[in-house]
């Protein structure tokens, strides 16, 4: 719980009284590897604190195809946001790519702290904001870098990641076959 105080407080500072409820809202909760925070078609109802481990979020499309969308490396928060705020059934699946500890609560129950909790609804406000700006920054990479580039934006964002998950999960991130992420390994390490 201290990592979540610690994350939040760097969004917006947290009153005592706004933190201890806020903080009365999580439970603990594990994945093992392989499982999902939250599948396709499901309607999301909670919001992951990731304190330990590694998932993706990706979808999968009528030819059971999937593509990697991102990656959420802890610290940070984790949960189907678009289905969080619409109520409509989660496209995005998010799964664990390493064993992982969150601390999860109920997103209605936070919603229900704003009127009374300000500077709760501020994080909250700061952190939606935060995922937009990343969002079209990733929109913006995949349709105007070249592969190459966008493999060296992944490594200086997720410099850890590349020795901890399959190549594909990372070439399917960049859009590109395992191969073509082969060949711009090689490439980077003769220069």
């Amino acid at each position: 719980m201290t990592e979540l105080k610690t994350f939040f407080q760097r969004l917006t500072p947290v009153s005592p009284e706004s933190w201890e409820r806020f903080a009365a809202l999580f439970t603990p909760k594990t994945l093992q590897k392989g499982a999902y925070f939250i599948d396709d078609g499901q309607v999301a109802k909670e919001i992951g604190f990731l304190e330990k481990g590694i998932l993706r979020a990706f979808y999968r499309n009528a030819e059971a195809v999937e593509y990697n969308k991102h990656f959420f490396v802890n610290p940070c928060f984790v949960g189907g946001y678009a289905s969080l705020i619409t109520g409509r059934p989660n496209q995005i699946i998010q799964q664990a790519l390493t064993d992982c500890t969150l601390q999860v609560a109920s997103f209605r129950d936070i919603q229900h702290l704003y009127p009374t909790c300000p500077d709760i609804e501020r994080g909250a406000r700061i952190l939606a904001e935060q995922f937009f700006v990343q969002k079209e920054q990733r929109e913006i990479e995949i349709v105007l870098l070249d592969a190459d580039k966008r493999y060296q934006l992944f490594k200086k964002e997720f410099p850890q990641l590349e020795q901890q998950i399959p190549q594909y999960h990372i070439a399917s991130y960049l859009g590109i076959t395992p191969t073509q992420l082969s060949r711009i390994r090689r490439k980077m390490a003769g220069k």
